[in-house]
Order: structure tokens, then sequence, then C-alpha cells
């Protein structure tokens, strides 16, 4: 005689089957958008997002659109953020080597407090200008997941270039020297 199964196992089963779904759906939904790294690698240039944030001076909001025509060197950190540590005296080199060549690095503070934010800024003496993001719409925007990240913006406005994680010598040289080489 055949026994039917019992009405708890199958609805454990099927929550547990629902739970699984949900976790795998969670995962690909929070996924950062990679739609620039897939441009790069088949060598295109996707616009950069249209960005407009406070200066983290408070004296008023800034877009990327304020630098077109420029080379910009755009750097996601955080002042908790070691890596961030690292790079700084780094990014402040090429901004000061780039300046008189038409380019510059801007900074962007995500989701971070502002005092704690200014005291990295002076204890690395940085020039730069500082953006503000602390809602989060540039992380969004530019599908940053870690800090730091840096993205290359070439004179048109495009994505010439993304770092995810921190930036070095080599990459400066190989994504950014030879945009500031071209008029």
């Amino acid at each position: 005689m055949r026994r039917a199964l019992s009405p708890v196992p199958i609805a454990v089963i099927c929550v547990l089957v629902a739970l699984v779904a949900l976790l795998a759906y969670g995962l690909v939904q929070n996924q950062p958008d990679r739609a620039v790294d897939e441009a790069l690698a088949h060598g295109e240039r996707e616009q950069a997002p249209e960005l407009v944030l406070p200066r983290l001076d408070g004296s008023g909001d800034a877009s990327l659109a304020d630098y077109r025509g420029k080379v910009v060197v755009l750097n996601f950190w955080a002042s908790w953020c070691k890596p961030c540590k690292d790079e700084s005296p780094l990014l402040e080199r090429w901004h000061q080597r780039m300046a008189d060549r038409g380019g510059l690095v801007v900074g962007v503070d995500m989701l971070d407090l502002t005092g704690r934010a200014q005291s990295f800024i002076d204890e690395f003496g940085l020039t730069y200008p500082m953006l503000k993001d602390k809602d989060g719409k540039g992380l969004e925007k530019f599908g940053v997941a870690q800090y730091p990240e840096t993205f290359v913006i070439d004179r048109q406005g495009r994505i010439a270039a993304v770092r995810r994680g921190p930036v070095d010598e080599q990459f400066m040289r190989k994504a950014v020297e030879p945009l500031l080489e071209r008029s």
C-alpha cells in the first residue's frame, strides 16, 4: 500500500524553493551596473552619466558638465577607506601634473560624514575639487560597488577607462596620459 506524502513536508519544500528563488533574484538585482566595463572591453566609450552634486565645502553644486572639454579623473572615495588613503597622494600629484594640460581630478566623497571627509582632505593636502554624494546618487549612476573606484572621462564627456579599486602610476600613465596628449 502506497502512503501519500503529508502536507507538511510538501509545504516545507515549497517554502525552501521560494526562499532560494528570492535569494537568487535579490543577488541578480543588486549587482552594480557594469555596462561601462562591457563597452570599454569592446573598444567603445559611453557618455558619462549626468552628475550634479553639492561641493563638499558647501559652496554650491557642481556638475560633470562643468568640466566638459577637460580630461577628468573622477574618483569615488570615503574617509574610512584604507586603499583610498593609499592612493590619495598619487591622485594629488596627477592633479598637479594635469592642471596645465587640460585635466583634473575630481573627488566624490561617498556616504561619509563631512567632518571626517574634510579631515581626510586636510591630512593628505588634497587640492582638487571635492563633491559630496550623501545619498548615493553618484554611486548608482556609475555602478560603484566598492571604494575606491575611478572613472577617466575624456574631453567629450565619454568614459575612457575604469579602475575598480585603487589607481596606481601604471594605470594613470596608460589611461590618462594619452588623453592629455590629444588637444
